[in-house]
């Protein structure tokens, strides 16, 4: 009888047939280095409603499937999470691709037994001078907190106990997941740990859709938002949501 899976990577995704199979030859190739043995390494495909064949790419390649209609993120997250046998839980995007490396680096940080929650980062697929001055923006943030994003990783029974991924935010819940886990990491001497070495590729497709500037726009417009000028529903709508692909 086969043995459970060490590392559950579960990705959320929303008519991904374009990007999903990008995303799956890169994990192919990092379970193929993962020295736990590809075996040990399941796939969760979380498809959240999706209207193309993202289901039907990701059973073809052997991924484990759940379909989630509720249209939030973190749902996606949760479900597919609900579904993993691994005693690790690693979440990505469908639209990135992931380091070779990726395994084997999330397993010798768990392995310290110093870390609570991490995340490899990313580098962007493609540059330019609005894309540069974004991640200028962004960096000292993340040097300061240590919270990235890329592939995040996490002990199965910690992602049980914070209870996942908050299902009533339809933005930033990512962010919120790594402040509640470093929560819990601090009552016990853990911290978050980023991955530089393994960092995934994220796509720019949003800036391709919404252009090179339009991450400052959308800051000021969370910033206006979160203080009662705006929606931020009808923002999470327009950006991440009413995506026509």
């Amino acid at each position: 009888m086969p043995s459970a899976p060490r590392i559950s990577l579960v990705i959320p995704a929303y008519n991904e047939e374009k990007l999903l199979p990008r995303l799956l030859d890169s994990v192919d190739e990092a379970s193929a280095a993962y020295r736990g043995g590809r075996e040990s390494v399941e796939v969760i495909v979380a498809d959240n409603a999706s209207t193309d064949a993202t289901g039907e790419i990701a059973r073809a390649r052997r991924c484990a499937v759940v379909r989630v209609e509720k249209r939030v993120i973190a749902a996606a997250r949760n479900s597919g999470a609900a579904l993993a046998q691994g005693e690790l839980l690693a979440f990505c995007d469908a639209d990135m691709q992931i380091h070779p490396q990726t395994f084997n680096a999330i397993e010798d940080a768990i392995a310290t037994g110093r870390y609570v929650v991490g995340a490899t980062g990313v580098r962007l697929e493609t540059m330019s001078l609005g894309l540069a001055l974004t991640c200028a923006l962004m960096y000292p943030l993340v040097w300061l907190t240590r919270m990235d994003t890329g592939v995040v990783f996490c002990r199965r029974e910690d992602f049980e106990a914070v209870g996942g991924y908050d299902e009533s935010l339809r933005l930033a819940e990512d962010v919120s997941f790594l402040w509640t886990m470093r929560r819990l990491g601090g009552t016990r001497g853990q911290r978050l740990v980023r991955l530089r070495r393994v960092k995934a590729i994220a796509s720019t497709r949003k800036f391709e859709q919404f252009g090179q500037w339009h991450y400052f726009a959308l800051m000021l417009k969370t910033a206006a938002a979160a203080v009662g000028i705006g929606s931020l529903d009808e923002l999470a709508e327009r950006y991440w949501y009413d995506i026509r692909r």
